[in-house]
């Protein structure tokens, strides 16, 4: 099974940059995917070739050296054709589909003209410093601490679980300015990694995801300019909260195209191998009417964003349905495959199932999203 090639959402120039895309991925990065599975993390290489195809000037303006009339839309061209050949490059969503949206909307000019030119180039790669050890998902629980000393702020702390950790050259950094304010004390930092005080901690290993980069970065007596405060002060939870809906998105299309992926394989698999029962056909008959569902939820979505019109419950409904869509289908097609082949290292289906579990819980769990649908529903 293939996606529809007939789907409205695209304009036709969305469809043949989707082309290109296809070409660049099956040229510059299958070939060298291997090696870094066993890096943890892309190489430094694939960032500048992903600019040169344009992937990291997508809703970056001209001006900055981004894609002319470049939208969301094709950010979600690019993450279906990277899940349609089983790879895992999330951070590369991080850096155009969540930490961009930042510098866009609360950068100031000379921030701006600052970082995007050399993100959209691919000369930085950036991280979000949220994550904890004692802080997950509860901001206001951050014990990273900002304290203002002259034309300084001088940071202390540590953050876990951090994609593009090891290879950032810049962080945007939440931090405690105002530590007995909860979320209201919160504000972010444009931190760069050459800065003294600076510090790598671990790269982590990981159930899935192998190829993709996730770090402990740590804080000790780090002084970041003033300048360096993105937005305001103590507005960094209004910020963080404002991309959330896209975030969700990033995530919900990023699922949806790995469980079209799945279905893919296993109906190939089967329909090249020997003839398949009538349980085969039904569960793949059950998974392809579902995908076909959140295909169309995954559309509408996206058109809502594009129009500015995409709420927080439409992203989490969106988010919800398609991780556990993910889940489901993933795991049917496993359970249909040959033990032999499926339990493999290189197995497709069986790297989909190991990647796709870490989806019900970033971004906000499960739990979170029937919780904010839930309030929309005046529960």
């Amino acid at each position: 099974m293939t996606l529809p090639q007939t789907r409205s959402v695209f304009t036709q120039e969305q469809e043949q940059f989707r082309e290109q895309v296809r070409r660049f991925l099956h040229d510059d990065v299958v070939p060298e995917y291997p090696s870094w599975l066993a890096e943890g993390k892309p190489s430094r290489r694939f960032w500048r070739a992903a600019a040169d195809v344009g992937i990291l000037g997508i809703g970056v303006p001209e001006q900055f050296g981004g894609m002319a009339g470049s939208d969301y839309r094709h950010s979600a061209v690019v993450t279906e054709e990277i899940q349609a050949l089983g790879l895992a490059i999330g951070g590369l969503r991080v850096q155009t589909d969540i930490c961009l949206p930042y510098l866009l909307h609360h950068g100031s000019a000379e921030q701006r003209a600052t970082w995007l030119p050399r993100m959209a180039s691919g000369e930085v790669v950036v991280a979000l410093g949220l994550s904890e050890p004692g802080a997950g998902s509860d901001l206001k629980a951050l014990s990273t601490r900002a304290r203002r000393c002259g034309d300084h702020y001088v940071v202390d702390g540590a953050k876990t679980f951090i994609s593009n950790g090891m290879a950032a050259d810049l962080v945007i950094l939440a931090v405690k300015t105002d530590p007995d304010a909860g979320r209201r004390g919160i504000s972010l930092l444009l931190v760069q990694t050459s800065t003294p005080g600076f510090a790598r901690g671990r790269k982590l290993d990981k159930l899935g995801l192998r190829a993709q980069d996730l770090a402990e970065i740590s804080f000790t007596d780090m002084r970041i300019p003033v300048e360096n405060l993105l937005g305001v002060e103590n507005e960094g939870f209004t910020y963080l909260t404002s991309n959330l809906a896209q975030e969700r998105l990033s995530i919900a299309v990023n699922s949806q195209a790995a469980a079209a992926a799945a279905l893919s394989w296993a109906t190939e698999d089967h329909r090249h191998g020997a003839s398949a029962g009538q349980e085969v056909k039904f569960t793949l008959a059950h998974c392809a009417a579902e995908v076909a569902a959140g295909q169309a939820l995954i559309d509408q979505a996206l058109s809502r964003h594009v129009e500015g019109r995409l709420s927080g419950s439409d992203a989490a409904i969106a988010k919800l349905y398609c991780t556990e869509l993910q889940g489901r289908v993933v795991d049917r097609c496993l359970a249909l495959s040959d033990p032999s082949s499926a339990l493999r290292t290189d197995s497709r289906l069986g790297n989909a199932y190991l990647d796709g579990r870490v989806s019900r819980i970033y971004g906000g769990s499960s739990e979170i999203m029937k919780v904010i649908i839930g309030q929309s529903l005046g529960l």
